[in-house]
């Protein structure tokens, strides 16, 4: 793990005063959050940003509004106030939506919302012209990374759009006063391109409860009905092709080619579930599960293969470390950043379903290094703490708003006492 002295100046931590946002506004913050699906999807940045408000409003006693496509069922409770943006579905993934820019109704809410501060967390079209409308008035702008959007030209044989691309994303987060990253590595990169001094980190905690070692359940095991041969290797997330799931299946296929015993546990749903049913015909699908179902299934797996490259911190990778299993996952930023190759987990090379099945067989072969991996990782993840991180997101906001740090305490003191 990185510590706090390899991070840019403007991502290490301010230092703390006595006086609190609200005293060094004469009011409560108040933050516009800009989302392209808030509640539509349930996936790991939803689940970050939803935290993140329930931190604002709860501990910061932050008043926050978020403008965000809406669906007519929600994928999951959300928590804030949502104020709907028009939007379509996209064709062939109706789940998700997309904003048809910031239109006036929408203006004039956010106008009578006066915001402190912006935070977009999408580089979208209703994100760039809410941009836009903020920069003309003069309001600070945060960004959040959450997807790396340029990896899904290759999945979606759109590479001749990379140039294009790439140009309007520099221009998007150029216009930011802060951009918010989840890991060092990407903070580097985005430093390199945007100036240290603009880059912060805001990386991801675990839920103890809800992900831990001790909620390996052997019943579970048997009542989805593994032997005590079998190896169960864990796929978790959205069953989307984008998230790697034809390496997925291609590495499994490899191992099970070696004459090794096993059977795949999938968590998760989406739109290519049938088709990795048919890749991986003995395979278990669970579906989506959430709270203490999640942490005892996750922890009930052997290890964790974790094929995508388009996350931009790789919550699953976390949870799983949590929950005290082995994982391996492509050496990219989002993943490096967590896993210490061969001490707390594999890194292989991107996409290469071969490295994949190589590490999962040696793996199988070695009970003994599989458990160090996984108790090394379940040391490190609990130290990944939600209160710390999204903490972190405060000391942004009150960066760029050029005020004092406040000291949670001492605001969640006051409220309480008022």
């Amino acid at each position: 793990m990185n510590d706090e002295a390899d991070l840019p100046d403007s991502a290490q931590r301010l230092p703390l005063s006595r006086a609190t946002l609200h005293a060094a506004l004469r009011r409560p913050l108040r933050v516009a959050l800009f989302s392209g699906n808030y509640d539509c999807v349930r996936d790991g940045a939803n689940q970050a940003l939803n935290r993140l408000v329930a931190y604002l409003l709860d501990k910061v006693r932050a008043e926050v509004r978020i403008y965000s496509p809406t669906a007519p069922r929600k994928a999951f409770e959300s928590v804030g106030d949502i104020r709907s943006v028009r939007s379509i579905s996209i064709p062939g993934r109706p789940e998700y939506r997309v904003a048809l820019g910031f239109p006036r109704a929408t203006q004039q809410d956010f106008d009578g919302f006066a915001p402190d501060i912006v935070h977009l967390s999408a580089p979208d079209l209703l994100g760039r012209q809410a941009q836009k409308y903020a920069l003309a008035r003069g309001i600070p702008i945060v960004a959040s990374l959450h997807t790396r959007f340029e990896t899904y030209l290759d999945y979606y044989r759109l590479s001749f759009l990379r140039g294009p691309v790439d140009r309007y994303l520099d221009r998007f987060y150029g216009d930011c006063a802060s951009i918010l990253c989840p890991t060092l590595p990407i903070a580097r990169e985005m430093g390199e391109r945007f100036g240290t001094d603009r880059t912060a980190i805001w990386g991801r905690g675990i839920d103890p409860a809800c992900f831990r070692p001790g909620l390996r359940d052997p019943a579970l095991r048997t009542q989805l009905g593994y032997t005590a041969e079998d190896m169960v290797p864990l796929f978790f997330g959205r069953l989307v092709l984008e998230k790697g799931l034809g390496v997925f299946a291609e590495a499994v296929e490899a191992v099970r080619a070696q004459g090794l015993a096993v059977r795949p546990l999938i968590i998760g749903e989406g739109p290519a579930r049938n088709w990795l049913a048919q890749r991986l015909p003995n395979a278990t699908f669970m579906g989506h599960l959430t709270g203490a179902a999640l942490g005892r299934a996750v922890a009930s797996a052997d290890m964790l293969i974790n094929p995508s490259v388009t996350e931009a911190f790789g919550n699953v990778n976390l949870e799983a470390m949590a929950s005290g299993l082995a994982v391996i996952s492509a050496d990219v930023p989002s993943a490096s950043a967590l896993i210490e190759d061969g001490r707390t987990g594999l890194l292989v090379p991107a996409r290469n379903a071969a490295a994949y099945a190589a590490a999962a067989a040696a793996l199988i072969r070695q009970p003994h290094r599989r458990a160090i991996l996984g108790a090394a990782a379940a040391e490190t993840a609990a130290r990944h703490r939600w209160d710390d991180v999204l903490e972190d997101v405060v000391r942004s906001y009150a960066h760029v708003l050029r005020i004092p740090f406040p000291a949670i305490s001492l605001v969640t003191a006051q409220a309480q006492a008022a």
